[in-house]
């Protein structure tokens, strides 16, 4: 019996709202579905019995029912975005220079930078520039465009403990306004959640960071025993997933439950589904991105690269299961690769 543990989460900011106006922008890039999600609020008790169940190894949870995983085909559903196209990565430079002059690109000025990490960028202060944006011109909203997705890369994407600040690597891939919906932001951010996960499950761990919110709504689809509500009792499911359950209710037990009450849920399991999305209706940007959800490959974002163990997990995608393999590292041509960018 491994000892009770919550998990330390950092209050995240409220989701980013934004203008009507720039609505087909948004859509141009990729990020309009994930800008649809509300507040969901998580639950640490919950995290923490789920993390007992991680295995760093072969980036799975390890159930009564088999081994489970969130996968692209998750992250295409639950936050509706891209998930097949260029890595999120590139060539990174922490000057001031580089953060200043990328800034400028971006934002058209100068930007408010953390005391203690040059690199990082103030995401209040993006929000405040970005909220000052006229939107009386195709600059001035593609600039507006740009801010809500940076402060997205850094409250929800990529989110790490310090919650108030976003890297300025990312600037890099914001600048060709065209471009922004060919790399695959989805599998990126599969990476940092995995990422987060491995991290998590060591023993000494007090705080956990990444994409929760795609954590918490996975969970609650895929495992009703841990849903603070029946998913019959939400409205219609539609992408993005996560959608559904922003400002959703939780009545009074689930929210006295513990780590131990959580523990035993997961012990006792007797339902998963493993087609949650079965039926539901995928708008035409996302729908191509479907075919690459059960690929076995490295995700990709920086120095971030982690495996998506899709043949592990085969009956999530409507298949028989064949006896798992080995557990896969990533190849050192990949992570040297990365590297040369960072």
């Amino acid at each position: 019996m491994q000892p009770n543990r919550n998990l330390l989460v950092r209050k995240l900011d409220p989701p980013q709202t934004w203008n009507p106006i720039v609505e087909n922008y948004l859509r141009a890039t990729g990020f309009y579905h994930v800008s649809r999600i509300g507040v969901i609020r998580g639950f640490h008790p919950m995290l923490a019995a789920l993390v007992e169940r991680w295995r760093p190894e072969t980036h799975t949870f390890v159930l009564p029912i088999d081994e489970v995983t969130v996968t692209i085909e998750d992250v295409a559903h639950i936050f509706g975005l891209p998930i097949d196209g260029e890595a999120v990565s590139g060539w990174t430079d922490s000057s001031g220079e580089f953060v200043q002059s990328q800034g400028i690109e971006i934002f058209g000025r100068e930007p408010s930078v953390s005391g203690n990490a040059k690199s990082y960028i103030k995401l209040g202060w993006v929000r405040r520039i970005r909220d000052a944006e006229q939107l009386d011109t195709d600059e001035s909203i593609r600039r507006y465009v740009r801010c809500h997705i940076f402060c997205l890369l850094g409250s929800t994407l990529f989110t790490d403990k310090s919650t108030a600040y976003a890297h300025a690597k990312y600037l890099p891939l914001l600048r060709d306004f065209e471009r922004i919906h060919t790399y695959s932001w989805g599998s990126a951010c599969l990476a940092h959640l995995y990422r987060a996960l491995c991290r998590a499950s060591r023993y000494d761990t007090k705080e956990m960071d990444g994409p929760l919110n795609l954590l918490f709504v996975w969970a609650w689809e895929r495992m009703p025993c841990l849903a603070p509500i029946p998913r019959q009792t939400l409205p219609p499911a539609e992408i993005p997933v996560a959608m559904r359950w922003s400002h959703s209710e939780r009545t009074t037990a689930w929210s006295s439950k513990t780590v131990e009450t959580f523990r035993h849920d997961i012990d006792y399991m007797q339902e998963f589904e493993w087609r949650p999305y079965d039926g539901l209706i995928v708008p035409d940007d996302l729908h191509p991105h479907l075919e690459v959800c059960d690929i076995v490959a490295p995700l990709l974002s920086f120095e971030c690269v982690e495996w998506h163990p899709a043949d592990r997990v085969m009956r999530q995608f409507g298949y028989v299961q064949p006896p798992p393999g080995l557990p896969r590292d990533i190849p050192v041509w990949i992570c040297r690769s990365c590297l040369m960018f960072v």
